[in-house]
């Protein structure tokens, strides 16, 4: 621990935790609440009572009464901080509530658009969103789950649905508590934070790792990735890794908080350190009033963030926005720019993706950008390169927009020599040499191989073999090439073909690797069928349009025989992904490969086939208000049963509103439009009552 200022007299603070008692247990349990009370102190709190030597020695005692007597070292004891015995690798961890990721900002203008759909989903327009602004902290996402008020799980947020178990290295960090400060804890309480280095650890760190002969860590979110993924956590014990709360996950035996603010109260009440740079902004020009202010300062701070995240403050309205895809509607991360860095384009190479499409890849002169060295960089498509005037031997911006993708951001016109070359567009595959088709249609030109050309079978194994699709364990993008350079796969029905006996004679594989990599094919054949239709790589459907279709067709054969009028009567689902959806069936070589895929054995729950009836077909409605009666997806779901549309807009194309209490201004555009409006008991009447 970092040195105390000793606020009170050695000799009554030692009294307080030195108990006249002879049982061990008692002596045990007062030196641990002592040394909880004394780090809650320090890292929430800021306020030590004790100094760094008072603290040393009150843990020495504790180390020395579990020693002899080792029955007795409770799950939060203070001396499990020092760290385990290595692990043989992290087990993965089911997150109860889905960890999700965050839509991202670039300027003003994104924010405020932002600030638009929440309060048109909201229905108001016209007032102001309270929101709860929180530095973004660079560093890495985690959940700590907590049952009976003690510390049980640590884990990554992985995917988002699975991460990795940390627990042994979470315990490490003296900012977290082993024990909840509230006397009647939860049944379960899930925290969630992010983990990071300050800069002044980093800096400690990176000085020892030179003096040992070793390479230093490149920026802190490197340092703090590669000491919590320790398999030894001792070495974690030994780095000075700080932790942030922002959130909950599960809970369960307690009321949740109404607001953000309210939650990050709470978590700071029993415990938990939470960033001091946070503020309540009401509306959208208060957000970024404060992006501002907190962007000034960020030098200054001791550790990095690259942005802010906003948040709608009231629990409820965050509810009412709910989700899409992989993140909530509700929040936002207002990026800060990214760093910027001049260098040389050498080259430009056309990469293939899984759809066909072909980007633009710059070949860079390399060049340290945000932390890492920048060899290429993303050029978009043609009409990108033609509106940046790019061309191969300009000196250009290189920036890494989002602090991730790496992209080539304008050309430094005055620095052009006289012997630039245009970039082209290649007339032929650089792949399989099939004609490329560069429609006006479409922003990306594409190989009209399809399945005959190798990289788009071997992105779209990548694909499939993802964590978001069929997560299969292992099968990362260097092990999908080297088996296809094997000759051992040529599509995604291809690996569950493969054997023990053929993987392992492939170079640094052995039997070993091998079983291991089949077994997580075999693993994967227990799926369902959204992460299926997603897994299939379908042009147009993503991640939610394929759970959409899951959830409508429940079938793999019902998703088949679809038309047009099924798959767009789905919200979201538009006529351009329905061409995709058919035209992906259409074709005789991806049903043969769909059914070689079944015939080896993957299935998924079979979900009975929501049968849709015809009797409200060509109808759309709009759901207004608060219905006391039904949620709106309750009334949404019954409406898409009878065959209508439901659409979350007013227009002339709108059959009728349904408006329950505090209905808003779609109400006013209906009346304005001519639409008629309608009220619950005249929608119950249609659809029925719930359960009927």
């Amino acid at each position: 621990m970092k040195a105390f200022t000793s606020t009170c007299i050695v000799k009554s603070t030692l009294e307080a935790c030195h108990p006249d008692v002879s049982n061990p247990a008692d002596k045990i349990a007062k030196l641990s609440q002592a040394l909880h009370d004394h780090s809650y102190r320090y890292h929430v709190l800021d306020e030590p009572t004790i100094s760094d030597a008072e603290y040393d020695g009150l843990f020495r005692e504790l180390q020395e009464l579990e020693a002899a007597h080792p029955d007795l070292i409770s799950e939060d004891s203070p001396t499990l901080r020092v760290g385990a015995p290595p692990l043989d690798g992290f087990e993965t961890v089911e997150h109860a509530v889905p960890m999700l990721s965050l839509g991202n900002a670039f300027s003003q203008e994104e924010l405020q658009d932002f600030d638009r759909r929440v309060r048109e989903r909201l229905e108001r327009e016209d007032q102001p969103v309270a929101y709860f602004a929180e530095p973004k902290l660079d560093g890495l996402a985690i959940s700590l789950r907590y049952e009976n008020g003690v510390f049980v799980q640590g884990a990554t947020r992985g995917d988002g649905q699975r991460g990795e178990n940390v627990t042994d290295n979470l315990r490490t960090i003296d900012m977290i508590p082993l024990r909840l400060r509230c006397e009647n804890p939860p049944a379960v309480f899930e925290a969630r934070g992010e983990v990071f280095m300050a800069h002044a650890a980093f800096d400690a760190l990176n000085k020892t790792m030179i003096d040992a002969g070793k390479s230093p860590f490149v920026n802190p979110r490197n340092a703090a990735a590669g000491s919590l993924r320790q398999l030894d956590s001792r070495k974690t014990a030994e780095r000075q890794l700080s932790i942030n709360l922002y959130g909950l996950g599960e809970v369960v035996g307690m009321d949740l908080p109404e607001s953000q603010s309210g939650a990050l109260s709470l978590l700071k009440e029993w415990g938990f350190p939470v960033n001091a740079e946070i503020a309540a902004c009401e509306g959208i020009d208060a957000c970024f009033d404060f992006y501002k202010a907190i962007g000034a300062q960020r030098d200054k701070l001791g550790y990095d963030i690259d942005g802010v995240v906003f948040k709608v403050d009231a629990i409820a309205e965050q509810r009412e926005l709910g989700f899409v895809s992989r993140a909530p509607r509700w929040a936002i991360a207002q990026k800060f720019p990214a760093e910027e860095m001049l260098t040389l384009l050498e080259d430009v190479e056309f990469q293939v993706g899984r759809t066909g499409a072909l980007t633009p890849v710059a070949r860079l002169k390399p060049v340290f950008v945000g932390g890492v060295t920048v060899s290429n960089a993303t050029l978009h498509n043609m009409d990108e390169i033609a509106r940046k005037d790019v061309r191969i031997g300009d000196t250009v911006v290189v920036r890494r927009a989002g602090d991730v993708i790496p992209e080539v951001a304008r050309v430094v016109l005055e620095k052009r020599p006289d012997n630039t070359s245009p970039i082209a567009l290649p007339s032929e595959c650089p792949i399989c040499a099939s004609p490329v088709i560069d429609s006006d249609a479409e922003v990306k030109a594409r190989c009209s191989g399809g399945l005959l050309c190798a990289a788009q079978r071997r992105e779209g194994i990548k694909h499939f073999a993802s964590r978001r699709a069929m997560d299969i364990d292992g099968l990362g993008d260097k092990l999908v090439e080297q088996l296809a350079d094997e000759g051992l796969i040529e599509s995604i029905a291809d690996l569950y073909t493969l054997s023990v006996e053929q993987i392992q004679t492939m170079p640094r594989m052995g039997e070993k690797s091998a079983t291991n990599l089949v077994n997580a094919i075999a693993k994967s054949k227990q799926t369902t069928l959204a992460k299926f239709v997603f897994a299939l790589g379908i042009r147009d459907v993503g991640e939610s349009g394929a759970a959409l279709l899951a959830d409508k067709f429940g079938s793999i054969d019902a998703l088949k025989d679809a038309d047009e009028d099924a798959l767009t009567s789905i919200n979201d689902i538009g006529p351009k992904a329905a061409a995709s959806v058919m035209g992906f069936f259409a074709n005789e070589d991806n049903l043969a490969i769909v059914q070689r895929l079944l015939d080896s054995g993957i299935e998924f729950p079979v979900s009975e086939t929501v049968e849709i009836s015809t009797e409200l077909e060509g109808n759309t409605y709009v759901l207004t208000g608060t219905l006391s009666t039904y949620s709106r997806d309750q009334a949404k779901a019954k409406l898409l049963k009878l065959g209508a549309k439901v659409s979350g807009s007013v227009s002339k194309k709108t059959t009728a509103v349904f408006a329950g209490e505090s209905p808003g201004s779609k109400v006013t555009k209906a009346e304005a439009l001519g639409v008629q409006v309608m009220s619950e008991e005249e929608l119950i009447a249609i659809i029925g009552p719930p359960d009927a």
